[in-house]
């Protein structure tokens, strides 16, 4: 084929190649195309001069403008702590009562708290607080360890059932499973704790069982529970009559929870977050109940 052929419709010489009865032009690069080029090598070239940009060994260069990202960001950070460090200072020296009521201070709280509670609790009790399956919710105001700033301080500390030595401890018996009580009294206790939230499950079938349930309760429970199973918070067992659950409410729940018995767990925080971090932390939780109240 000629090299030299003119497309008779474009005009335009062709560069000889033909693929299926198709011939490519030979068409100039668009000059926009080039002037964009020009411009981005001369900008790159600009950018060379001013900025650092090549590593020389065990340095670099510097640029005319002496621009170091480095430098800005140690600079922006020292900056940062240096304003923080007044709010800390205010929370590690003042009471709970005295930060509550500041409400600059608890701004800083809210801001910071939010931070460390997605980092470290969030994964158990939901990013909101709420809490999931197995795992309490911290906004309902109902707590096995009593609530306010600083008891929830304490538990952050020390945890539940951990390996710190001061831990706070508790834990639900196995009645059914080993034996301290039969298929039937499980049922009937569970029936009884069941009717304290529940009226409509006393009815007159079943009055006679759930009798029987409350006195099960009386003999086996109530000693941790308190007699009108309001719990008590001095050893970590929940009010069962005011219808919060972390496992939950229902019959066979219950039934499941007094056979095989729970034992929670929280970790203890002291070795990983600073006192500081835990106070504004416990603030903060405590403020995610005060807003529901």
């Amino acid at each position: 084929m000629d090299v030299e052929e003119v497309d008779p419709v474009s005009g335009r010489k062709t560069t000889g190649h033909e693929w299926n009865g198709i011939k490519e032009l030979d068409t100039p690069v668009p000059r926009g195309v080039l002037i964009f080029l020009v411009v981005t090598h001369l900008f790159a070239l600009l950018w060379w001069i001013l900025m650092p940009t090549w590593p020389l060994g065990t340095t670099y260069t510097k640029g005319v403008l002496g621009t170091d990202q480095r430098q800005r960001i140690e600079e922006d950070l020292a900056q940062s702590q240096t304003a923080r460090a007044q709010w800390t200072a205010a929370i590690e020296t003042r009471s709970y009562d005295e930060i509550i009521a500041d409400e600059s201070l608890m701004e800083f709280v809210r801001a910071s708290g939010r931070q460390l509670f997605g980092d470290n609790c969030a994964a158990c009790h939901g990013t909101d607080g709420t809490g999931r399956f197995n795992y309490p919710d911290l906004t309902d105001d109902d707590w096995l360890w009593g609530g306010g700033a600083e008891n929830i301080a304490e538990t952050l500390r020390v945890g539940i059932n951990a390996a710190h030595d001061e831990t706070r401890v508790a834990e639900m018996p196995a009645f059914g499973r080993d034996q301290m009580l039969d298929r039937t009294e499980v049922r009937q206790v569970a029936l009884y704790v069941h009717s304290l939230t529940n009226p409509e499950t006393s009815t007159p079938q079943n009055a006679t069982e759930i009798q029987a349930g409350r006195e099960v309760f009386l003999s086996t429970c109530a000693a941790c529970h308190g007699e009108d199973a309001g719990g008590s918070q001095d050893m970590g067992a929940p009010n069962l009559a005011d219808d919060y659950w972390v496992y939950g409410g229902d019959m066979q729940t219950l039934i499941t929870t007094i056979h095989g018995g729970r034992r929670g767990h929280m970790p203890t925080w002291d070795e990983r977050l600073t006192e500081v971090e835990i106070k504004t932390l416990a603030l903060y939780v405590n403020d995610l109940a005060l807003e529901k109240r």
